[in-house]
């Protein structure tokens, strides 16, 4: 399936008016997202859906100046909770960043890779940015299409920013999914 809509504009802040009250301070925490699900459940697991050389998102080669027919690598998971699927995460690392630097992109498995990128000091985050995505977005269908049968809702909240190290760049962006909603604390 194809992108429907222009590019997404990803704000620097969730706009207070549109998002869910339960769902704010999972996109704001620049904390390890890994950590903050861990501790609201007994069981957290990471299914991978696939990694494979992809084209990304036009929003998405914007970030790092390439061309949308670009190949790129692309992970995409999901987060469990105690078996639910709560998030679904898409990284995109660039082929060149793709050796040396990253290779634990590669070997990273069914481990999350929020749990490697954080235990690494060396690795700079940006800012998190926020979006919301719908039916016209490729990524809301991926994200739903995996977590089935969870309810559809009209819209999934996301977050990303992008993860540096030694001038190379990983896109980590994830969508929240409605079953979220049962980890509030």
């Amino acid at each position: 399936m194809h992108e429907l809509s222009l590019p997404k504009r990803w704000l620097a802040r969730p706009p207070r008016a549109t998002v869910p009250a339960h769902l704010r301070p999972w996109l704001t925490d620049p904390a390890s997202l890994t950590a903050r699900i861990t501790a609201r459940c007994l069981r957290f697991r990471v299914m991978v859906l696939r990694q494979a050389l992809d084209h990304p998102h036009p929003d998405e080669a914007d970030l790092f100046g390439l061309r949308p027919r670009n190949l790129v690598w692309v992970r995409e998971v999901l987060l469990l909770a105690d078996e639910r699927p709560v998030v679904f995460a898409r990284s995109i690392l660039p082929r060149g960043h793709a050796s040396g630097t990253w290779h634990l992109f590669h070997r990273i498995g069914t481990r999350p890779l929020g749990a490697a990128l954080f235990a690494n000091p060396a690795i700079v985050r940006s800012p998190l940015s926020s979006a919301c995505l719908d039916r016209r977005d490729a990524r809301y269908h991926h994200a739903l299409d995996a977590a089935r049968p969870q309810p559809a809702p009209a819209r999934l909240w996301a977050r990303r920013s992008v993860f540096h190290l030694e001038h190379r760049a990983l896109l980590v962006s994830e969508f929240f999914l409605p079953a979220i909603s049962g980890l509030d604390a």
